[in-house]
């Protein structure tokens, strides 16, 4: 599994987000980024075996048994910087 998190533009700042999920905004482009790193970063790290409950998207709720060790490959991917002048962060 591959976590990717995107760094954009949201709610008059810079802010980073998982699939619909966005952080809170930053005032700059450089801090959003390292904050999508560092949550990269979080998502990376091992952990204790625990038992989770979480509820889907369609409204059921699943009980999972899960490695701490199983940790998913992370990504942060930069969508301002392609569409920005040279300059402009």
């Amino acid at each position: 599994m591959k976590v990717v998190y995107h760094v954009g533009f949201h709610d008059g700042g810079y802010a980073y987000h998982l699939d619909d999920v966005w952080s809170e905004p930053f005032p700059s482009h450089a801090l959003a980024l390292d904050a999508a790193r560092h949550a990269a970063e979080r998502q990376r790290s091992s952990g204790s075996n625990a038992h989770i409950l979480y509820q889907t998207a369609d409204g059921r709720w699943r009980a999972e048994d899960v490695q701490g060790a199983d940790r998913p490959e992370t990504e942060v991917v930069d969508d301002v910087l392609p569409h920005l002048p040279v300059g402009h962060l």
